[in-house]
């Protein structure tokens, strides 16, 4: 009988005859490619800017303003938890970028922006461990009645405007004050770069490990516990997280409108941003400014052609997506289950 021959040192069983063979490295052409991605998107985002009109570019200013806040809401999402009231980091932006300008005199729009990113992160920090502890419906009515005690604060506070709010001047841009002709192209510009830039971090952090960590809460904290993670101070980060994504979108929204008050706070405010969020799904982050972007359109066209209708609309609209898109708008390019390869960007 013919004794069985050893492996070969080029054989997949025998390795290297020097040691254990190291497996090639893997190329991420995906994250490679994002920065490139979102420099041609920013590009053409800023060419198209030139040329449509001003009623558009203010559409597609507050599109992107409010889609941040949306892309928070998806990021907790992942956890298997939607909150109702993420109008309150959109008014704790909106009001701690308003109060900058008129009381201490900081006039730079990104630095504004900032501003408000970090106050409303600042203001989430102390709630996060209390709200991390809480799933499904007492979670969404926690922070609901944050969001309504903040609104009902803003409208009893005279110093803050009370019910009518008050209104701010025009930014500047690195020290520059902006010309009337080219003021809302600027606005417009600020707001599609900060969109893209968090578009591509929330991209990058929903592939890291933490990221992978979220989804794992949703499907089963308890074997993520059991495997050493800790689901409380996921789901904190990712409160941070959301906050800090409300309060860009709030300062970027009060800077092109020239106007806070407190129905930034209202929990129909909120409710729009949970429409966006689940008409977008939680795979795609492209997918929630697209739906931001609808939103957008069919309120403003809707209201000018069916001013006591629009909301029908919409919901028919979202029926629509639930029957024949139940994972959202963002499934439409994302790969079917079983087919391998990375989800779409």
């Amino acid at each position: 009988m013919t004794p069985p021959q050893r492996p070969s040192a080029a054989s997949p069983l025998g390795g290297n005859a020097s040691g254990p063979t190291e497996p090639a490295p893997r190329r991420s052409l995906g994250k490679l490619s994002l920065p490139l991605l979102g420099l041609l998107s920013w590009l053409a985002l800023a060419a198209a800017g030139l040329v449509m009109p001003k009623w558009l570019s203010f559409l597609v200013t507050m599109a992107a303003a409010n889609g941040l806040v949306s892309l928070g809401i998806v990021g907790l999402m992942r956890g298997g938890v939607v909150p109702f009231g993420q109008g309150m980091m959109l008014a704790v932006g909106a009001y701690g970028a308003a109060l900058l300008f008129n009381k201490a005199g900081f006039t730079d729009a990104l630095a504004l922006t900032l501003a408000g990113g970090l106050g409303a992160a600042l203001v989430a920090a102390p709630l996060a461990p209390l709200l991390s502890r809480y799933r499904g419906i007492f979670f969404a009515m926690l922070t609901l009645a944050l969001s309504m005690v903040t609104y009902g604060l803003l409208m009893k506070v005279e110093w803050l405007g009370g019910s009518d709010g008050f209104n701010l001047g025009r930014p500047t841009m690195a020290g520059f004050k902006l010309a009337d002709a080219w003021s809302g192209y600027a606005l417009y510009l600020l707001t599609v770069s900060v969109a893209l830039a968090m578009a591509l971090v929330a991209r990058l952090y929903f592939d890291s490990t933490r990221g992978l960590v979220t989804l794992a809460v949703r499907d089963n904290e308890l074997r993520v516990e059991y495997l050493g993670g800790s689901v409380r101070q996921a789901m904190s980060i990712n409160f941070i997280l959301a906050a800090f994504c409300g309060g860009l979108g709030g300062a970027l929204a009060v800077l092109s409108l020239g106007h806070v008050e407190p129905n930034f706070s209202f929990w129909t405010t909120s409710g729009e941003f949970v429409f966006v969020a689940i008409l977008a799904g939680w795979q795609s982050v492209v997918a929630v400014f697209l739906s931001s972007l609808v939103l957008e359109v069919v309120r403003s066209f809707s209201g000018s052609y069916f001013p006591n209708t629009w909301q029908l609309a919409l919901g028919l609209f979202l029926l629509f997506v639930i029957r024949f898109l139940p994972r959202g708008i963002g499934s439409l390019w994302m790969k079917a289950p079983g087919q391998g390869g990375e989800d779409a960007k």
